[in-house]
């Protein structure tokens, strides 16, 4: 059986011995490093970095410049200018409609989606569409259709690639299939006018992240789904797209001048990050990254990846339960994490609180996927290096039991 890599870490676990926490694609825990760093920021020398010519400003400055240097290499980015500090992965993917989608998008260009993805993913579209809209400008959603492992169909992506074509948007690991896509069968196929933008929420803090490899133009991913606290993501933006962003957060500290009436200069990355940045989040952020470097993102894939085939090898003995598309539907099944299913005869909020009266606490209902998806009913096993073989065998015979009631 797999132990836990990093358990101890972890206050709110040993708080709760009898919990077993698998909902980590809605929030991990917090490891103590990250509690200690958030509560030493707000003790000592507050202040608001790049507004103060004194010691303290200065070194909050110094804070975030080293935070962003260090995220810039734990993703692959060119530089820290390509590192934006946004509120979350919401707010970054907003932040491209807006800044880039609302700057470029001409009447009759196209944006190609899975109408499967989280809704984050999906409706900052089709709120750009209907702003655009709203000044006469048509944009057009073409949907793309995801394989029975749960990944992007490449192929029909480049069936509906067409000259109009402008933006396409995926989602790195999904959230509810827990499949990877990379979009690397359309490399060379796309011609320069096409942008690639990837929801990297569920592969951050998981398994190693290259947006380099990926080709990726935009990425964007949430701090407190690797271990960092609510409030805070990045949105990687690649120095190719620099001259094609327009300020859309102007305001102090947002690097924009006004000029004749005119907002002009924007420079990355402070240009998109008007306001007062999350300094306790962006704190936080460099101690997950410690967390995570100490315990190596490779062997965290690796943990994540043997816990996953070993659920969906105990899954597939339980009787009356569907696996949903995903790992459990390849050839050779490599897991990041998620596993998500239906038991028949169950509502899935009933399953839900079933389990969590045995102490296990995951996902249940529609996993904020758009209305019509499908899967609106389903639960979610989500794993990360707290959770341990031990505990999914005594989930499994617990779903076993409600099984069998059901039949």
């Amino acid at each position: 059986m797999l132990a836990a890599l990093a358990r101890d870490e972890f206050p709110a676990l040993l708080a709760e011995p009898g919990i077993v926490y698998l909902d980590s694609a809605a929030t991990t825990q917090k490891p103590r490093r990250v509690i200690e760093a958030v509560a030493a920021e707000l003790a000592t020398a507050t202040a608001n970095p790049g507004r103060g010519a004194y010691p303290w400003s200065s070194r909050a400055s110094r804070r975030v410049a080293e935070v962003r240097e260090r995220v810039a290499g734990f993703i692959g980015a060119e530089g820290p200018d390509e590192v934006v500090f946004v509120p979350g992965a919401t707010a970054g993917l907003n932040a491209v409609a807006l800044s880039w989608g609302m700057a470029n998008l001409a009447d009759g260009d196209e944006i190609l989606f899975s109408p499967l993805d989280h809704s984050s993913t999906v409706y900052p579209w089709l709120n750009l569409r209907q702003a655009l809209a709203r000044s006469g400008t048509r944009i057009t959603f073409v949907p793309y259709s995801v394989t029975v492992t749960g990944e992007a169909d490449t192929a029909d992506i480049a069936s509906k690639v067409s000259p109009r074509t402008r933006l396409i948007v995926a989602t790195h690991v999904h959230s509810l299939f827990g499949a990877m896509t990379t979009l690397e069968e359309l490399r060379g196929q796309l011609s320069d006018q096409v942008r690639l933008c990837f929801d990297c929420t569920q592969s951050a803090g998981h398994i190693p992240l290259d947006v380099a490899g990926l080709d990726a133009d935009f990425a964007v991913f949430s701090a407190h789904k690797m271990f960092g606290i609510p409030g805070t993501g990045v949105l990687y933006a690649r120095r190719r797209v620099h001259p094609e962003l327009a300020p859309f957060l102007p305001g102090g500290g947002s690097a924009v001048r006004l000029d004749e009436g005119r907002l002009q200069g924007l420079r990355m990355p402070e240009g998109l990050e008007g306001g007062t940045l999350d300094l306790p989040g962006i704190t936080a952020l460099g101690a997950a990254l410690d967390f995570i470097e100490e315990l190596g993102i490779g062997r965290i894939a690796a943990h994540g990846q043997a816990l996953t085939r070993f659920l969906v090898a105990r899954l597939r003995e339980i009787p009356h339960l569907t696996l949903l598309p995903g790992v459990a539907w390849g050839r050779c099944p490599a897991g990041y994490g998620i596993v998500s299913f239906r038991l028949d005869g169950v509502r899935s909020d009933d399953l839900g609180f079933a389990l969590s009266a045995h102490g296990f606490y995951l996902r249940a209902g529609r996993h904020c996927l758009p209305a019509g998806s499908g899967y609106e009913d389903s639960v979610r096993v989500s794993t990360h290096v707290y959770n341990s073989g031990e505990e999914l065998n005594r989930l499994a015979g617990v779903l076993s039991g409600l099984a069998e009631g059901a039949g």
